[in-house]
This record gives C-alpha cells, sequence and structure tokens, in this order.
C-alpha cells in the first residue's frame, strides 16, 4: 500500500501536475494541503477518472485539505471532532481508506514567534494531540501526515543557525509534535532513514534554495506503531519540485510512504 502527502500549494493551480503525478507514481492514497478551493470547486469527477474517491474540507481561502483514494473512503470527518459551528479555516481532514484511518493535516504557520498566530499555532497542534486521544487508540492503525510548519529535529533544516529566533524549530514547536509521538506514533521517514541533515521536502521559491539546497522538513508523515513494522521506504520525490513547465511547482515535494500493509 502507497500513502502519500502533498502540499500542493493551490490544486487550482497545478490540478495537471497532481494528475500526471497520480498517473505515474500510482498512490493508494493521496493527502494534500493548501488546496485553496472551496468544497463546490474541488475537482471530483477529475479524480473519479483517475480512479480515486475524493473527500474535501475547504472554504477557498489559505488553506484546504483533501484524501483521494482508491482503495475506498469511508467515515470522514472535516475538523476536529469537537468543532461547533463552521470553521474559520480548514486545516484538518481524516477518513478510513484501505483499513488505516488517515488524516491530511495543514498546521497553522505561525509566522513570527511574537505573535499570536504563533500562539494559535501551538493551541491548534494541542488540539489535534487531544484528537487524536479521544478519538483513536495508540493500537490502531494510523496515518497522519501533511504539512506541520515544524522541522523536528535541527538536522530537518539545511543550517540550523540561519533558523534563530524564528518559527518551525523552536522548542515548544518541537515539544508538540513530540507529543504525538508520546502519544503512539513514529516519524516514518526516520524510522527508515535516521540520519540528516535531510532529506528536505520545502524550499523557498527565492533566492534559487531548491538548487543550492537550503530546505526545511516540514512535511512529515507520522504513523502508528502497528504500521511502524509495515514501512517498506519512505522518500520525498524531489523530482516533482524542480521547475518544469510553464507554471511554477508548488514549494513542497510530495512525501511516499510504501507500506506491507494488504488494504482491506
Amino acid at each position: 500500500m502507497r500513502l502519500a502527502t502533498w502540499n500542493v500549494n493551490s490544486l487550482r493551480a497545478r490540478m495537471g501536475w497532481v494528475e500526471e503525478w497520480l498517473r505515474t507514481r500510482e498512490p493508494d492514497v493521496l493527502l494534500m494541503q493548501e488546496t485553496k478551493l472551496p468544497d463546490e470547486d474541488f475537482p471530483v469527477a477529475e479524480f473519479a477518472a483517475l480512479g480515486y474517491e475524493s473527500a474535501h474540507h475547504g472554504n477557498g481561502r489559505w488553506n484546504g485539505v483533501a484524501i483521494v483514494s482508491r482503495v475506498g473512503i469511508d467515515d470522514v470527518r472535516p475538523g476536529f471532532h469537537d468543532d461547533e459551528g463552521p470553521p474559520e479555516e480548514c486545516r484538518l481532514l481524516s477518513a478510513n481508506c484501505g483499513g488505516i484511518r488517515v488524516f491530511s493535516v495543514y498546521v497553522p504557520n505561525g509566522r513570527t514567534v511574537e505573535s499570536e498566530h504563533y500562539v494559535a499555532k501551538l493551541d491548534w497542534l494541542s488540539r489535534l494531540q487531544t484528537e487524536l486521544a479521544e478519538t483513536c487508540a495508540p493500537l490502531a492503525d494510523i496515518a497522519l501526515c501533511g504539512d506541520f510548519n515544524v522541522a523536528p529535529a535541527d538536522s530537518d533544516v539545511w543550517d540550523i543557525t540561519q533558523f534563530a529566533g524564528m518559527t518551525h524549530v523552536t522548542a515548544a514547536e518541537r515539544a508538540a509534535v513530540g507529543e504525538l509521538l508520546d502519544w503512539g506514533l513514529v516519524d516514518a521517514l526516520r524510522v527508515l532513514h535516521p540520519d540528516g541533515p535531510g532529506p528536505f521536502s520545502w524550499w523557498d521559491y527565492r533566492a534559487g534554495a531548491f538548487h543550492k539546497g537550503w530546505g526545511m522538513r516540514i512535511d512529515l508523515a507520522l504513523v502508528s506503531r502497528s504500521l511502524a513494522g509495515r514501512l517498506t521506504e519512505v522518500a520525498i520525490d524531489r523530482e516533482a519540485r524542480k521547475v518544469f513547465g510553464p507554471n511554477k511547482p508548488s514549494d513542497h515535494a510530495p512525501v511516499v510512504v510504501d507500506l506491507d500493509f494488504e488494504p482491506v
């Protein structure tokens, strides 16, 4: 079974690339973030033509999350289970796909450490941990994947000295991700590739950062321990980040997780 997660940075702008990537990499489940679409504009028919059922949670602003699956999709839950009323931002979507409870996660950026957005980011991560604790069991088959906007360790950025006083690398953000691991998840990539620096999943569009290797690993695939022992490969698809064609790619690359797991 192949799972993948990808911050597409506008599905409207990059749908053609996503379609081509699905044809060539053939994931069973793709989790997307930053679709920037309202639900009514999500391309359900286009994904169906490729053999994928889909679910989307978005309002057309600078967020939006999606799940597409060719191994079934049911028990779809947008947002947190204790949300009341329409959400201001759409950053969490979960469903059962092929016997695994998958979560498409788009953690708020946080902007600057001194801002209210940083506080909101930590609060959101705390709510995510509560969501897991109250809706899932650690022994279940779970994949919590997406753009976390957190680099878990110094080896997950190209040069930690360049990030002094910035978000994405603070002790509080890393501790929040650590709580998810303490609950019962593992960082899939580091199970098979424990040594850094890198590989990275995000590069700034500016200053030729991609070609210089100035990246961060902020797109994570966290899986339950029941799945960790079934990992056969975890990789970041740099080819999907390279500039080709008339438009820019997303500033994120897909994370691909292969499992010795038969979809049910």
